[in-house]
């Protein structure tokens, strides 16, 4: 598994983003894009304390897949408050994902902007991110395919990346946007898992205020160093052939999903899991 380090800028004008990474579809880190946000100097977990601390927030852990899981459904629910003083006293697996900002706390909106960066970014959907030191996402890719600028707020996170034209060898778990669950992207085991020598990927750290674009359908793995908190913002995917994979994605794929695990239970997901490391196997014996 090679990883080279994402490029990185200070700051970026439109027209070399829109030229140099959007098209080629390469990521990049912006280090000091946001200086100007109000969010750069106030957001942190004391200040998300004191205006969501009574908000009821959805929790997700480590735990492998269970067919008993409905689609992204949470692991447990905690006040804000509560959650970000266990953040602060000891490590937990605990992560918050997918915590829509103008639904639950509207008035965070008004310390940051929809940056141009060229693309018509999704007003409706700024999302929070939580996690504790230690706490990581599997590796994975949004369900939308989508362009997504990954803005870092206190602490440390460390990021894996891989394009999707890298799927082949990457134990892909059918009908899902994962990769096998068992597999530790920050220090692979490649006897158990040799086709991860054949892919070429991205790696960086986040700090506070630094920016991480994302291009369409990227495969992404987070880990927090230190506790902290991202937003994202996204624009959707240009591209035909990845537009039209979120749409199944979408619309088809996740229902299917559903579907299987209220029929066969767990025994699909054994199925998915088997299958992962089955059919990646058997391409990699193909090219050799």
């Amino acid at each position: 598994m090679y990883l080279e380090e994402v490029p990185r800028v200070t700051r970026i004008d439109k027209a070399t983003f829109l030229e140099e990474y959007f098209r080629r579809q390469r990521p990049v880190v912006i280090e000091k894009a946001i200086e100007d946000w109000p969010a750069y100097t106030r957001w942190n977990l004391d200040y998300i304390k004191a205006v969501a601390g009574d908000k009821e927030v959805p929790l997700y852990d480590d735990r492998p897949v269970d067919h008993r899981d409905g689609f992204n459904e949470p692991h447990a629910k905690m006040r804000m408050a509560e959650y970000i003083d266990l953040l602060k006293k000891e490590p937990t697996r605990y992560r918050i994902f997918l915590w829509n900002i103008l639904k639950e706390v509207p008035q965070l909106q008004e310390d940051f902007e929809y940056p141009d960066f060229g693309l018509r970014l999704m007003k409706s959907l700024p999302m929070l991110f939580f996690g504790g030191r230690d706490s990581y996402t599997f590796m994975h890719y949004d369900i939308d395919l989508a362009n997504i600028f990954h803005f870092h707020f206190e602490g440390e996170k460390q990021c894996i990346l891989f394009s999707q034209e890298e799927n082949r060898f990457l134990y892909k778990v059918p009908h899902s946007l994962i990769t096998h669950e068992s597999i530790d992207f920050s220090a692979p085991d490649f006897e158990k898992w040799p086709a991860l020598r054949n892919v070429r990927g991205y790696k960086t750290s986040l700090k506070h205020g630094e920016v991480l674009y994302m291009p369409e359908g990227y495969w992404h793995y987070m880990r927090y160093i230190s506790p902290g908190f991202s937003m994202s913002l996204r624009a959707m995917a240009r591209n035909p052939r990845r537009l039209s994979k979120a749409l199944y994605n979408i619309f088809i794929m996740r229902h299917y999903d559903n579907l299987m695990r209220r029929i066969r239970g767990q025994r699909w997901i054994d199925w998915k899991n088997e299958q992962a490391v089955t059919r990646t196997h058997k391409r990699l014996d193909s090219e050799r």
